[in-house]
């Protein structure tokens, strides 16, 4: 007989789950290189400048490049960046590929600990197959959004706690609170990094909650996760906040500066509110309502329906789960935690956000979220798996993937061609207009400054501090003066510069185009006289 007790031994994976999650990995990583490069719109904007303009130090020294993405925390973007930078296109994409792939750790392990059944295994490989086959899912594949990435550290807090959820009951409470206060970090850290991913922590601390144990063994895991998550966000957070405070005097600059009040930005959230639904109805509608057309929720096209399914058999299986079989293939705790989380999960980002991206890590569980729900339902166990078959197959048949628009491999793995500046060091580049330009930066000679002129942030007329003080910036440059501006925003160009003073000398303007984007135009600025009332 073994030697290892069971409980430890149902943990341990065996060598051929291992094979399955690395194979699993592996082909994710080729997916991610065969697709491409991303050519996202935030890509362009923020995810190849803010990291780029973090390590050279260019807060202050540039304004406004990339809206109010200019200000986020770059630290998320840092590694892609320079593995870019450093490597072949080919392999930085491979391990993102990898690292996005990675999500069908925490899945499967969910999964196993969740099913009751025989070969639990291939069970739940299958499962956990499902769980990373969403639309958008497959459809964020190599991009740089990263819902994909921090959702494996979401996903790795609540798989720590559902496959440890017996020694949170009633192990050594030392033990019990290291687990809640790891698994609490590693949620922290995602919201950190990416402070949408915030609206999770608050589904963490509710399965914390649901799981058995006492009064006193519930606030000890519950404090030491709170503790974690805050550990979290300190550690990948709280330089930036820091940073962000003393130079703008809004550590979230410019967002929610209506309580922040920091004098550069108006007196105004600057968030982007599209998608919240302000009604009831809608409120309660809205899993159906973004499974039948995904423009109520999200900028980025998904056809899939796994999520509201989910939403309706969890409501229905509340009340059907005081019936439950005592047999049933599922663990009614582990179901219960999950739950917890994804309800309340959603219910801080129906209020918050609306935008259906930043709940993929809920796309991701949704499949075992319904597996879990019908588990618990007072019916025969060939009912069950039938229900569970017919919603299978109506959600892949209903599903459509949506691949991004991506660029071939090459090195380097941004090329732009920017026209020749015969005296970078006396030379400032303006922008304009609200197209992503902010991935050019690490292109340009780093000895010249660039400021946006008009775009989301700041607009030549809005009074704010920050607009006040780029004017007297471009009014009081005493050497050549640029614009770049996307082609099809001359004449948004044109105008804004027009507030400045200036206006294009156009016999000398040059068009280029990059391996991710444009054409641009990129011309000469002369002063123009202001005009007489």
């Amino acid at each position: 007989m073994s030697a290892i007790p069971a409980p430890l031994r149902s943990r341990r994976l065996a060598p051929f789950e291992v094979l399955f999650l690395a194979a699993v990995i592996l082909g994710w990583a080729v997916l991610v290189v065969l697709l491409g490069k991303d050519m996202s719109w935030d890509f362009r904007n923020y995810h190849w400048y803010i990291p780029y303009a973090f390590l050279h130090g260019r807060m202050g020294f540039d304004i406004g490049v990339a809206h109010q993405a200019t200000y986020y925390n770059p630290f998320l973007d840092i590694p892609f960046y320079l593995l870019a930078m450093h490597t072949p296109s080919w392999f930085a994409l491979g391990v993102l590929g990898a690292v996005q792939g990675a999500n069908i750790v925490p899945l499967y392990l969910i999964a196993r600990s969740m099913l009751r059944v025989p070969k639990r295994e291939i069970a739940a490989a299958l499962l956990s197959l499902f769980c990373i086959s969403g639309s958008l899912t497959v459809g964020l594949a190599g991009t740089t959004y990263y819902d994909n990435v921090l959702s494996l550290l979401v996903l790795g807090g609540v798989a720590a706690i559902v496959c440890n959820r017996g020694l949170l009951r009633d192990g050594p409470l030392g033990n019990a609170m290291l687990v809640s206060g790891a698994a609490g970090l590693s949620v922290g850290a995602a919201a950190g990094l990416k402070l949408p991913e915030g609206l999770f922590a608050f589904g963490f601390a509710a399965a914390l909650a649901v799981l058995p144990g006492d009064l006193k063994r519930r606030g000890a895991r519950l404090l030491a996760g709170a503790a974690g998550g805050l550990a979290g966000v300190a550690l990948f957070a709280g330089y930036w906040f820091i940073k962000l405070y003393r130079e703008t005097g809004n550590p979230l600059f410019p967002y929610f500066n209506q309580f922040f009040q920091s004098p550069l930005a108006l007196d105004a959230s600057y968030r982007d509110t599209r998608f919240i639904p302000h009604r009831w109805p809608k409120r309660l509608l809205l899993p159906i309502l973004f499974s039948l057309n995904w423009q109520v929720a999200d900028d980025l096209p998904f056809q899939d329906i796994r999520v509201g399914v989910a939403y309706v058999i969890g409501i229905l299986t509340a009340p059907l789960a005081l019936f439950r079989r005592r047999d049933s293939f599922v663990d009614a705790t582990a179901v219960g935690a999950l739950f917890a989380f994804a309800g309340v999960s959603y219910a801080v980002w129906i209020f918050a956000f609306g935008i259906y991206r930043y709940i993929l890590a809920l796309e991701m569980l949704a499949p075992i979220l319904i597996v879990g729900a019908i588990g618990l339902w007072p019916i025969g166990r060939t009912i069950q798996a039938a229900v569970i078959g017919v919603l299978a197959a109506v959600i892949l048949l209903t599903m459509h993937y949506a691949i991004l628009e991506r660029a071939p491999l090459g090195d380097p793995y941004v090329q732009v061609p920017l026209p020749a500046i015969s005296d970078p060091r006396h030379s400032m580049i303006l922008m304009a207009g609200e197209a992503p330009m902010g991935y050019l930066m690490p292109q340009i000679p780093p000895e010249i400054p660039v400021l946006r002129i008009d775009g989301w942030l700041i607009r030549p007329q809005d009074g704010s501090r920050l607009t006040a003080e780029t004017q007297a910036r471009v009014q009081g440059y005493k050497g050549t003066l640029y614009v770049i501006a996307d082609e099809y925003e001359v004449g948004r160009a044109g105008g804004a510069l027009a507030d400045y003073g200036l206006g294009m000398r156009w016999t000398e303007c040059k068009l280029f185009t990059t391996n991710l984007g444009g054409p641009y135009r990129f011309c000469p600025l002369k002063h123009i006289p202001a005009k007489r009332g």
